[in-house]
């Protein structure tokens, strides 16, 4: 791996930037979701975990940047939580009164833990923070991103991928090989971890669509 990595040297640059920027344009994928929410007039069906853990963990990504000190993946997150605190403010107003509540708890859930993570980033020894921390937020990362596949029963039973955000799980792995190109060229076994780990998952997401209509097969026969 490490010869791999020395080999790949004079792209970082260019790869760094690339998927950076990648990464800005995967963000806008959820403004397809977003408008089907529109379309539908509810958000109800839909998860707001995509919204409400994209900002949390572009909080915590920004922080693991610091550390590592890399321009690309700084400017990245940057941007990326501003684009994430607009969806979920959208997801919010079209969410109904009855589920404002869980919309909330989940926020606060969401919030107390990055508050949590931040201060240990901040009191961690600094010879060992940069790894810890990103193993924490490997493993945060891991759990987003395969939390569609804990409705798997349900999408079973439906037949349907109704409901699962395809161009943010599509742009998500395009977004995931970019990123695990890049973990390899610094040789970030953290960065080549969760990035191989995420590709996976979201291949799994994707085989589903192969598998089962985006609508409810039961809504059909009605």
């Amino acid at each position: 791996m490490e010869a791999l990595s020395q080999s790949l040297q004079p792209y970082k640059e260019l790869v760094g930037n690339v998927a950076a920027g990648v990464t800005v344009l995967q963000m806008f994928s959820g403004a397809f979701v977003c408008n089907d929410i529109r379309r539908k007039g509810t958000s109800d069906g839909f998860s707001p975990m995509p919204f409400i853990g994209g900002i949390a963990l572009t909080l915590l990504f920004f922080q693991h940047a610091l550390l590592m000190n890399d321009p690309a993946m700084i400017r990245a997150n940057v941007i990326g939580l501003g684009i994430s605190v607009v969806y979920a403010v959208f997801f919010y107003l079209y969410t109904p009164r009855q589920s404002k509540g869980a919309f909330w708890k989940q926020t606060g859930i969401s919030g107390a833990v990055v508050a949590v993570l931040l201060g240990y980033a901040q009191i961690e020894n600094p010879d060992v923070v940069e790894d810890r921390f990103g193993f924490i937020v490997t493993i945060l990362m891991l759990l987003l991103i395969g939390q569609p596949l804990f409705g798997l029963p349900e999408i079973i039973r439906k037949k349907s991928t109704e409901g699962l955000p395809f161009p943010m799980i599509l742009s998500g792995t395009v977004v995931g090989s970019l990123w695990l190109l890049y973990g390899i060229i610094l040789n970030n076994v953290f960065m080549i971890l969760q990035n191989l780990v995420a590709v996976s998952l979201s291949g799994v997401q994707l085989a589903l669509f192969v598998i089962y209509p985006s609508k409810d097969s039961q809504k059909k026969k009605q």
